[in-house]
């Protein structure tokens, strides 16, 4: 990397300059973008699909985390916070996602400088430079970008002096079949098929009480519904669980006793109880090849053990994992790896074959830059499909980010990050995707 790629040249002139940096999402890294730039004083619009800001984890809000509150709260979002009058919460305690949303990112949104700045019901549809497709390149740096979105008023486009992108990947899940195209048979069995991490000992429990479930997937997040669909099976007769993986093993938690992340320490030897009592059974080294709908029944068709087998059940609970959506970004230059789709210059640092939230190197703008220049992908979605990402990691990019858009090249290149110690999530990047630092 040149002296020239690392110099801030989004701004090249005066109309660039007038104009706001989008960020597209209202979770956390997105609310974090914008409290950065907020404080450095550069115009900011927040896009978020969602009505509210946090919609996605709204979705799994009764789901605890792994990180306590000390993990989960942006330092400069913290300083705004506490200047209303704000305090953390139990800082050594991890809260529900419910609870991350009410306690921290709904007064964060609600501060006056960031809820003028917030646009919910706006979904992103494409981002590209004016008057550009993707092959132009005279004078592209100095041009602005254009945001399309659609709305309840239809479609909309805004200008950018630069994008970034903290959409995460809730809303583009893995597909069941094991080939990672879309399932033969999936509009067949469409309505007994759930998104992972379902409310099953709540919002969701009469779907799933009485009746058989196959949960899809071997990582966290299969895991925790795992436990949850044991215990309805415990207390609604007729529940009964399996869990389907497509490796020879379903050892893919993490239980290490001395993972700094207690709550996911103890998931593994509970998944491992579960099984061991007969309130889940495993089928393993099963590859979903097709499903179909059988006499009201769902029949998933797959090779197991070189053999075509058939598995039947009442529902399907897609814990496969997420994948990052790059449709929108066709017209912008991206420079992605070609296993994990994550940043070229980053992958190496989150191959989950190697490391583990925990022991991803400290990184920032550097990592994350692409050859469009004043665009990032930040937050979960820069991770592309690696599993270990952490919030506090999210933070640190966003803050080197927003530094480097303010010209500020030395902060921006002091990248600093003090994890927790955990264990490896995978040695397989396949079924590691389901989860393992949520």
């Amino acid at each position: 990397m040149t002296l020239l790629d690392l110099t801030p040249r989004v701004a090249t002139n005066d109309r660039l300059s007038t104009l706001p940096v989008v960020v597209v999402g209202a979770g956390p890294i997105g609310l974090a973008a914008a409290a950065h730039l907020i404080d450095r004083g550069i115009d900011v619009v927040v896009l978020e699909s969602g009505e509210s800001v946090g919609a996605s984890i709204r979705s799994w809000g009764h789901t605890r985390l792994f990180s306590p509150w000390k993990h989960l709260v942006d330092p400069v979002a913290r300083r705004m916070l506490e200047a209303s009058g704000w305090e953390l919460r139990d800082p050594e305690r991890a809260p529900t996602g419910a609870e991350l949303v009410e306690h921290y990112l709904e007064p964060l949104a609600a501060l006056a400088p960031m809820a003028s700045v917030i646009r919910t019901g706006t979904r992103v549809v494409a981002v590209t430079r004016e008057g550009m497709d993707r092959t132009r390149s005279r004078a592209r740096a100095a041009t602005p970008f254009v945001v399309r979105v659609t709305t309840d008023n239809g479609l909309e486009e805004l200008s950018a002096r630069a994008v970034i992108d903290a959409s995460g990947t809730y809303s583009t899940p893995n597909p069941l079949s094991s080939n990672g195209l879309g399932l033969l048979g999936s509009e067949e069995i469409a309505d007994a098929v759930t998104p992972a991490l379902p409310d099953v000992l709540g919002r969701d429990r009469a779907q799933f009480a009485g009746r058989h479930t196959t949960v899809v997937g071997a990582g966290h997040s299969a895991a925790n519904t795992l436990l949850g669909l044991a215990e309805l099976a415990r207390q609604e007769p007729g529940t009964s669980v399996t869990w389907l993986i497509r490796n020879a093993q379903a050892v893919r938690v993490s239980s290490a006793p001395d993972d700094e992340l207690a709550d996911r320490a103890k998931l593994g030897s509970r998944v491992d109880q579960a099984v061991a009592a007969g309130t889940v059974t495993v089928v393993d080294g099963f590859e979903i090849l097709r499903a179909r709908r059988i006499d009201g029944h769902v029949e998933l068709v797959g090779h197991r053990r070189g053999e075509v087998v058939t598995h039947e059940t009442d529902l399907v609970v897609n814990a496969t994992g997420f994948r990052p959506d790059l449709e929108m970004l066709r017209e912008i230059r991206l420079e992605l790896d070609d296993i994990v789709e994550a940043p070229k210059r980053l992958a190496p640092l989150i191959d989950p074959n190697v490391h583990s939230c925990g022991t991803v190197e400290p990184h920032g703008f550097r990592e994350l830059t692409h050859p469009e220049n004043g665009f990032f992908i930040v937050g979960m979605k820069s991770y592309g499909r690696a599993p270990t990402f952490l919030l506090a990691t999210g933070y640190e990019q966003i803050r080197s980010v927003a530094a480097w858009l303010d010209g500020d090249l030395a902060s921006a290149s002091q990248v600093e990050l003090v994890l927790p110690a955990t264990g490896v999530c995978s040695t397989d990047l396949a079924d590691a995707a389901g989860g393992c630092c949520s």
